[in-house]
């Protein structure tokens, strides 16, 4: 049902795709970034950041995670430029990135809020 008789069906839009395609730094900083999505701990803390800027341990407190684990969560969302960060003596407060980030989470959540996830591993139908 899968498989192809031919190597290519219909070549121009074959060559359309490969023309559009991001370069490959590009795909895969991409995937890095739905890989940082991908834990439910790091999506809480940012989830928590739609409404703005808290400090590591309002997230904490707010996702029901330790400050150590919240803290070390930032950091790799930081690194990944995911979310920003600032300082005020001790304490540091962190925010989305830019709005794209913003923009991703609420266009994930909204597909997650309407559509009916399917999980064949579990022998769930639709």
């Amino acid at each position: 049902m899968d498989g192809c008789a031919v190597k290519v069906v219909d070549a121009d839009r074959v060559e359309a795709v490969r023309e559009r395609m991001p370069a490959a730094q590009d795909v895969a900083d991409t995937a890095e970034v739905f890989g940082l999505l991908s834990d439910p701990n790091r999506l809480r803390l940012l989830v928590a950041l739609l409404d703005g800027e808290l400090c590591v341990c309002d997230l904490a407190a707010a996702t029901g995670q330790s400050e150590s684990a919240a803290s070390h969560a930032l950091r790799l969302l930081r690194a990944h430029r995911v979310v920003a960060a600032r300082r005020a003596g001790r304490m540091a407060y962190y925010r989305l990135a830019d709005p794209h980030v913003r923009m991703l989470l609420d266009l994930a959540l909204a597909h997650a809020e309407h559509t009916q996830p399917i999980h064949p591993e579990r022998g769930e139908e639709r």
